[in-house]
């Protein structure tokens, strides 16, 4: 049975776990082969661990044991010109590329007034600046093939809604959703498609207990904004797969005519 991503090349960013590890997988059940970046190191303020080089292998390992082929780098989504060297070097090894998967992204708590000037920059140079870095690299080589492509962006829930504790990674967020709509009016003329998924909490290191500690320290101060951090359905996240077979469905022909979507995988949250 032909997978819906056979004949396919993918682009994933922040791929060495997570979110970004289980996207190069499903894509691989479904046939498609990986071109996979990730910084493998931590980034300053952030609270959680920052993927290695080790998490990077094992997504390799993941999508080899697959029967895929896979095309791993350690760099940086902020650097535009290290993603146009890789967006390079998986064509030269794979052929092509047909799909994008701009996932790289960071989380930072913290309340307006303790955001300092470097946590906003990183957020919006990681979190928006990167997912446009990823457009620019990738778009011209799908528009010199000729035959299509999406480009998938992982905003959130705060990219839809204002989120507490989280005023840069909200902005950010929403910039990711803007980039998205504005990419799809301009890149329909060459059938590629782009579109945005916005989870509610998924189970990764960036809502680990540590990630979570100054948010839960600011709604013991702040009651009446905790909903805003509710999901409709009885679950506090889901799991990276969730997402995942949302970006599956946008990545393949099945969704060949739907672009500038902003796809809510969010169990309700935007709802509330």
């Amino acid at each position: 049975m032909t997978g819906r991503m056979e004949g396919k090349v993918a682009l994933i960013t922040g791929a060495a776990r997570g979110q970004g590890r289980s996207h190069a997988v499903r894509l691989a059940q479904e046939g498609a082969d990986i071109i996979a970046v990730d910084i493998c190191k931590s980034i300053r303020n952030v609270p959680y661990r920052g993927a290695t080089p080790e998490d990077l292998e094992q997504t390799v390992k993941e999508v080899e044991a697959l029967g895929r082929r896979i095309v791993a780098s350690e760099a940086d989504v902020r650097d535009a010109s290290e993603m146009k060297e890789l967006v390079a070097r998986g064509v030269d090894e794979l052929g092509r590329i047909d799909v994008a998967v701009a996932n790289a992204g960071i989380s930072i708590m913290a309340a307006w007034d303790k955001v300092s000037q470097e946590v906003w920059q990183d957020t919006i140079d990681i979190n928006l600046t990167g997912a446009w870095n990823t457009i620019q690299a990738v778009a011209p080589q799908l528009v010199a093939q000729g035959t299509g492509g999406s480009i998938v962006l992982i905003s959130s829930s705060a990219g839809l809604k204002a989120m507490p504790f989280l005023s840069h990674y909200t902005a950010s967020k929403h910039g990711v959703t803007g980039l998205g709509r504005a990419f799809a009016g301009e890149l329909a003329r060459h059938n590629i498609r782009v579109n945005s998924v916005h989870p509610c909490g998924v189970e990764t290191e960036m809502i680990s207990d540590e990630a979570n500690a100054a948010c839960i320290a600011g709604l013991q101060d702040n009651p009446k904004i905790g909903g805003m951090m509710v999901n409709m359905l009885d679950v506090f996240s889901v799991k990276p797969v969730e997402i995942s077979n949302a970006v599956l469905f946008l990545a393949s022909d099945e969704s060949r005519y739907i672009t500038g979507l902003a796809m809510s995988v969010d169990a309700g949250c935007v709802q509330f």
